[in-house]
């Protein structure tokens, strides 16, 4: 049982800051030369993993849109239920993005603790100034970013270009080939292998970690841990408030169905979606519920869950808001009204490129930091805290599945 423990990748990632920030504690400041080979060595820890997930994300976020996608079998069922379907998935992740953006503007900004004189941006990095945040200015930005060679898209990580095209890509290959068709196998064989190899990558996420907050700790006079703690509280709470109240009010106000009711039907699929911290894993389990236990017809839950494991993310999407504003700060970087809007398109389009797997929404945190002009390789201080808050987020997203199922279908019966 204590070897299992530690085997447990929170602990692990728990253990590994806490180690980095007592060593900080216990080597003298004199002592700490931030450019030497030491020092530099350690860095490679942090080089390595940013380097690793830069080389998957654009592959993972493809092959997800893709499986997720083709899987709903056909063009007919794609315009019987696409547009219902994605316009739930869409009017609950604008809700749960501007309870984050909305909460994280009303409350005190929080302290700058690195230098932005020592940032060094990725030369990927795409950027709305000022002086562009017209609404025609970023729209038309907006086009020339989605609209680009996808070979190209994927060697730049120009993740909005590369959900743009898996989603074309997706609805032609829906369009022209029969529903069993080989080509089909072959992408959810390539999605299966791509995910087996960031969940090895994710494995190196510790020694990450320590260097990470090992400089932090050295260079911010321990606040960091002070501030993660407080992030963890205000995404835990604002994750709740969309979960317990916002979710099954849309539920009651389009189906009727009462809270209890709700919540005694979808506790077995959230029990284990905050267990496995995985939408896809959870996703036999949420169909089974859905037409057992809500009366949810074959057809749509068939369809609309599958693509929910992919696409519909609210406690992703939340998360990646308040995270890009809390590391933008965190780093002194003024974000202006552009960078806000940035911030609410770029969470709304990254969380349906989210792998429905442990910490998948480290993929789409890309497309969100890249877009505000924040350091790569802040992703790794949220990795303290992140997948303790993926469990209970992951949770949320699978309610918001099965609850678009249970609304969509009542839609449908409509017609």
């Amino acid at each position: 049982m204590r070897f299992t423990f530690f085997k447990s990748l929170p602990v692990q990632l728990l253990l590994a800051a806490i180690s980095a920030w007592l060593l900080a504690q216990l080597i003298p400041a004199d002592y700490i030369n931030t450019d030497s080979a030491s020092f530099s060595l350690l860095m490679l820890a942090k080089t390595t993993y940013i380097g690793l997930l830069k080389m998957v994300v654009g592959i993972v976020v493809m092959l997800s849109l893709l499986q997720g996608i083709t899987s709903i079998g056909s063009t007919v069922k794609f315009k019987q239920l696409g547009c219902k379907t994605v316009a739930f998935y869409s009017f609950t992740s604008i809700i749960a993005i501007s309870l984050g953006l909305g909460a994280s503007l009303a409350l005190p900004a929080w302290p700058q603790l690195v230098d932005p004189a020592a940032i060094t941006l990725s030369e990927n990095t795409q950027l709305i100034d000022n002086s562009s945040a017209s609404s025609g200015a970023i729209i038309s930005k907006l086009i020339s970013m989605a609209l680009q060679n996808p070979v190209a898209a994927l060697s730049n990580t120009n993740l909005l270009a590369i959900v743009v095209f898996s989603i074309l890509l997706g609805i032609a290959l829906l369009a022209s080939l029969p529903a069993k068709h080989a080509v089909f196998d072959v992408i959810s064989g390539l999605n299966k292998a791509v995910n087996t190899l960031v969940s090895g990558i994710i494995q190196f996420a510790p020694y990450a970690v320590f260097a990470i907050v090992f400089e932090f700790s050295v260079t911010s006079n321990g606040e960091l841990f002070g501030q993660l703690a407080k992030f963890a509280g205000l995404v835990f709470l604002l994750t709740f408030i969309h979960g317990a109240i916002v979710l099954p009010t849309i539920a009651k106000a389009t189906t009727g169905i009462g809270f209890k009711s709700l919540f005694k039907a979808l506790s077995a699929p959230m029990v284990m979606a905050f267990t496995t911290s995985s939408s896809s894993a959870t996703l036999p389990l949420s169909m089974q519920t859905a037409e057992q236990e809500l009366g949810v017809s074959q057809s749509t839950s068939s369809m609309v869950l599958p693509l929910g494991a992919i696409m519909n993310m609210d406690g992703t999407a939340l998360f990646e808001g308040v995270a890009a504003i809390f590391l933008a700060q965190l780093y002194g970087i003024d974000l202006g009204t552009s960078g806000y809007i940035m911030i609410f398109i770029m969470a709304m389009v990254s969380s349906i490129g989210a792998p429905g797997m442990p910490s998948g929404s480290m993929s789409g945190m890309q497309l969100v930091l890249l877009a505000a002009g924040i350091p790569l390789e802040a992703i790794a201080i949220l990795l303290i805290i992140e997948r303790p808050l993926d469990t209970f987020r992951t949770a949320v997203n699978v309610e918001g599945d099965i609850i678009a199922a249970l609304v969509v279908d009542k839609w449908q019966a409509k017609a």
